[in-house]
């Protein structure tokens, strides 16, 4: 790998300004609005696959935004890596609280990237992650040191569910046949402490509606008289966790996958600082189910959080209004054993159980998708391990994920291959978040990494 690595080195200047043009195009898929942006970003991919040395590149419509698809297979009896990314990115709301526009990226130092990190939309999730293996491809096509079959998957709808992900590989299976799928689109403890995701947990998204009387109507005149929706919707959200946090909607916890006593010793033996944590986030404590630490919250338990909520008059100065309608946005995440189908179900019969007969509620599921563990016992994870061994000069931990990335439980079902999570993002990147950053640091180690991937894989699988 002496070659590739002389390579990246060599044109480090120009992945990083490919990059930031990539970030320049606003590829919002949940605004119909940047339908036009989100197929550019997806042709810019392809054309950037194309010049690296890819073949059967095309960017494959959908019902929805379009899938950007190539390959290089060298030889049929070497393995393949599927790789996949997602060129989309999330709406950069509320655009005051971001400190540089979002889709004009910046590099500037901050005290986790002291060699700077880019600030843009979409830099680590997941453009600057997605684009690191178009490049670490590039390296390795280039000296002549590609050691697998390759094939891209790279999709503009993983915002938004990845509605049309499903059907696209139902009809293309053997087109899609690996015998692994790679994906950086998560994060490592720290930049001097490498880890791997192993798993990850599910998600329902839904949106709630609670209406009242037919119109919007004078607080004054029928205050008290009439079920306020926003005061309702407030009090049955507020029903839904007891005074320990646990989640109150029946049955919600009955499939939940107990984690046994030794694996949550492990778990938390990981660096992990609840002060620095706090500071890092401007908060006096932490917050949330009882009887578990707060690596245990945010990843081996099932959590219910309201994404956004609104209604009524929220416009400059007063208006003593008792509104309509009130509404709000719901996520839960979901952990291994726990079905999205069933959590929505249970949710929706719930709320609508718990709604006084002074309103009317209605729940629309958005999306969702399931929880996944990924095996520490296989070639494609020693494979990963080794590499991030050798470029970070340590082993890397074994770390459950919050996050939830739906198309890993997909790809086990519809392509039977098992996932390798290895990204290089920090959870401090502030990913859907105004000022989302990502260090030049872990932009250029994935690019150093990812060839490392390659060869010890293909070296394991012989």
């Amino acid at each position: 790998m002496k070659n590739v690595q002389n390579y990246i080195a060599e044109n480090k200047e120009r992945f990083l300004e490919e990059l930031l043009e990539l970030l320049r195009i606003p590829s919002v898929s949940a605004d119909s609005a940047y339908r036009n942006d989100v197929r550019k970003t997806a042709e810019y991919v392809a054309l950037k696959l194309k010049k690296a040395g890819a073949e059967n590149v095309e960017v494959v419509p959908t019902k929805g935004h379009p899938i950007v698809y190539a390959d290089k297979i060298i030889n049929p009896d070497l393995p393949t890596v599927l790789v996949y990314g997602h060129y989309d990115v999330q709406p950069p709301d509320p655009i005051d609280l971001w400190d540089s526009p979002p889709f004009e990226p910046v590099i500037k130092e901050t005290p986790l990237h002291p060699g700077g990190a880019i600030f843009a939309r979409g830099a680590c999730d997941d453009k600057g992650q997605m684009y690191m293996h178009v490049k670490a491809f590039e390296a390795m096509l280039a000296a002549n040191e590609l050691p697998c079959n390759v094939k891209f998957m790279i999709e503009g709808e993983e915002e938004v569910g990845s509605d049309n992900l499903g059907d696209f590989c139902e009809s293309n299976k053997e087109r899609l046949a690996a015998d692994v799928v790679l994906i950086s689109d998560t994060s490592i403890i720290a930049n001097d402490v490498p880890s791997i995701t192993t798993g990850l947990r599910g998600l329902s998204y839904l949106e709630v509606e609670v209406v009242g009387p037919n119109k919007d109507l004078h607080s004054g005149v029928y205050g008290g008289a009439v079920g306020n929706p926003i005061n309702i919707l407030c009090e049955m959200i507020a029903s839904l966790k007891d005074e320990n946090n646990h989640i109150t909607i029946p049955g919600f916890y009955d499939k939940v996958a107990v984690v046994d006593a030794s694996e949550r010793k492990q778990m938390n033996a990981a660096p992990f600082s609840e002060e620095a944590y706090k500071n890092a986030l401007e908060i006096a404590d932490v917050h949330g189910e009882t009887g578990y630490t707060t690596i245990e919250r945010a990843s081996i338990r099932p959590t219910l959080d309201v994404n956004g909520m609104w209604g009524g008059y929220i416009g400059e100065g007063a208006k003593t209004v008792l509104p309509s309608k009130a509404f709000a946005k719901i996520s839960m995440r979901l952990v291994p054993n726990q079905s999205s189908d069933e959590i929505t179900e249970l949710f929706t019969k719930h709320f609508e159980s718990i709604a006084p007969d002074s309103v009317k509620v209605k729940v629309k599921p958005h999306h969702g998708g399931e929880a996944a563990v990924t095996p520490t016992n296989t070639p494609e994870y020693m494979a990963a391990y080794k590499a991030m061994e050798q470029t970070f000069g340590k082993a890397p931990i074994p770390e459950r994920g919050g996050g939830s990335i739906p198309i890993v439980a997909l790809f086990e079902k519809v392509l039977g291959v098992k996932t390798v999570l290895m990204g290089f993002g920090l959870n401090s990147d502030d990913i859907h978040s105004p000022n989302e950053h990502y260090g030049l640091f872990n932009y250029y180690k994935g690019i150093e990494t990812i060839p490392y991937f390659y060869k010890h894989y293909a070296e394991l699988k012989q």
